[in-house]
């Protein structure tokens, strides 16, 4: 809560650089918090004059896509014994339930995963290394996530920095509000995710269930 005045005592270069690293380093695969950063930092533009909206909006677009075709390619390079090291490293972002889910979607919405999975939360960390992983044809992988970037980091700053303007009256108190629905979307987005995740888990399991009965039943009795 506190991140709205720590970034009001930095420069605004540190604010764009700032913006443009937790967001490439989000899109890595690795989790941090990229959309309360843009979030905190398209409110303070709005109160400030010398940031400049639209800088920020290009930084936070360029680490977006930036970090994506790094994990793009990382994933391509390191495959599935990738996604096992970062279960290890961080199993409550990576669990089997969350990577089936993510895998699903790729396998299911192909580019579109890409794009609307920059709009939701856990998603993000697995767009470019889930890709890579899945051998996704780079150019409809980058044709998306310049998109899904451009779309989410742009419209995010846009929006927040507009809304912003308009609740100038209140709006110091709007930019803890404002943190505080960042807080509460990535939190309902994370538990959306992790009910599909367990779902996932169980028809995963009850597949293998099954699988292994159907085998069972067709080996041939011993005389």
């Amino acid at each position: 809560m506190h991140i709205q005045e720590w970034l009001e005592n930095i420069p605004a270069v540190s604010v764009y650089l700032l913006v443009a690293l937790v967001i490439g380093v989000e899109s890595l695969g690795i989790p941090l918090p990229g959309e309360i950063v843009l979030v905190s930092s398209a409110l303070l533009a709005s109160q400030q004059g010398h940031i400049n909206p639209v800088v920020l909006g290009a930084c936070a677009t360029a680490g977006a896509v930036i970090g994506d075709s790094i994990g793009y390619a990382i994933g391509r390079k390191g495959g599935r014994p990738l996604l096992a090291w970062l279960g290890r490293k961080f199993p409550k972002h990576f669990s089997e339930g969350h990577v089936a889910m993510a895998e699903r979607s790729f396998q299911k919405w192909g580019m579109w995963a890409v794009f609307f999975g920059r709009f939701i939360a856990l998603l993000r960390i697995f767009a470019g290394p889930l890709a890579g992983v899945l051998h996704m044809p780079y150019w409809k992988f980058l044709i998306a996530n310049v998109l899904g970037g451009i779309c989410w980091a742009g419209g995010t700053t846009a929006v927040i920095y507009y809304v912003g303007i308009v609740a100038e009256s209140w709006l110091k108190n709007f930019s803890y509000l404002g943190l505080v629905a960042a807080l509460l979307i990535g939190v309902v987005s994370m538990l959306v995710v992790k009910n599909r995740a367990k779902k996932s888990m169980a028809e995963a399991e009850a597949a293998q269930a099954g699988a292994g009965q159907s085998a069972a039943e067709n080996v041939p009795a011993a005389d």
